[in-house]
């Protein structure tokens, strides 16, 4: 379900310097008209969404639903995705994202844009501009966008929600990515050395580097080079006092990671907030759960690369692969 904030909420322009005399008591942003003030204020309450009637998406006050109302009843309409606009123009300008049309070229690379706005945005890459700048930590950003969600962190709004469980999210890639990860068994990406299954391109490529040996990620103060991330963000704490750790306030055990720090917690406190749907016993972490939940299922999550054939156990793979190997002329794998 996607909500949309109040326009409002950010500063469109926040390099100007235009007097705000009105501030807002809970988070102390400050507006230049009381209006849009009192329009702001609606998103610190839980009052209700005005919902489209036309389409899935909500708003927090009734003038901007009737701002979005007017998209549906518009002349200028697109035929292949069904968006209205409020002008042929802006419809011929949409248009272009359909048919490939790319009149627009950057005269720093060459790259062509379907649009005025994609160009502008992309030319900040060139010439590093940063805009949008937060009003609470100074941070700045190349798109309006990019600021708006970035806002959340401060405000706490989690508007996409998880309609399978309690979770809320920041943006909507969040959200997806949660879903597929927790509540979905599909794991169309598979490795050619072992079988193994994963759900996402990222994973099997991280895993790969177990197979290959490739260290990609490097330290930029001595020759370590890492397969991961995070062994290179603990190689530079440890080594060279670089970053941040997370301590427990328990036992003083560090940590790289504040997600880590949170798991390393509940097992203090006891809490077991991820329950087995067949046997409820009760788990610290997500993933505790999952490993847990093949106990209970036929669920094959190994499979071998050349002829598809599933497998329960990973052990079971290597065996098989090199006979498959051998009766399909394969050689050197």
């Amino acid at each position: 379900m996607n909500i949309e904030a109040d326009s409002n909420d950010i500063t469109e322009h926040p390099h100007d310097d235009k007097p705000r005399p009105y501030k807002c008591t809970v988070c102390d942003k400050r507006f230049m008209t009381k209006g849009h003030l009192n329009n702001h204020k609606q998103i610190h309450t839980a009052g209700e969404l005005y919902s489209c009637s036309h389409c899935e998406k909500q708003y927090k006050t009734l003038q901007h639903l009737k701002q979005h109302m007017n998209v549906h009843s518009s002349r200028y309409k697109c035929t292949e995705c069904g968006k209205c606009f409020n002008s042929n123009s802006k419809l011929t300008v949409h248009s272009r994202r359909h048919s490939g049309e790319k009149l627009l070229e950057c005269t720093d690379c060459e790259k062509r844009f379907s649009t005025h706005g994609e160009l502008v945005t992309h030319s900040r890459i060139h010439s590093g501009e940063k805009p949008y700048k937060c009003h609470k930590c100074d941070k700045t950003f190349s798109q309006s966008g990019h600021l708006k969600t970035h806002m959340r962190v401060h405000t706490g709004d989690k508007p996409y929600k998880c309609s399978l469980c309690d979770k809320s999210f920041t943006t909507s890639d969040h959200l997806q990515t949660h879903k597929r990860h927790v509540h979905s068994n599909r794991r169309p990406y598979d490795c050619r050395w072992c079988g193994r299954l994963f759900k996402s391109s990222g994973h099997l490529k991280r895993h790969v580097y177990t197979h290959t040996g490739a260290k990609p990620h490097s330290c930029r103060h001595c020759s370590e080079r890492f397969r991961q991330h995070a062994q290179l963000k603990a190689h530079l704490l440890k080594s060279h006092n670089e970053g941040t750790w997370f301590t427990c306030h328990i036992c003083e055990k560090k940590f790289t990671y504040n997600s880590s720090l949170k798991q390393h917690i509940r097992r203090h406190e006891g809490v077991k907030p991820y329950v087995c749907d067949e046997c409820l016993k009760c788990f610290c972490t997500a993933g505790e759960l999952r490993y847990h939940a093949l106990r209970h299922s036929n669920a094959k999550l190994f499979c071998c690369g050349l002829c598809a054939k599933d497998f329960k156990r990973k052990e079971n793979v290597p065996k098989h692969f090199k006979r498959c190997a051998v009766e399909h002329g394969f050689t050197g794998v």
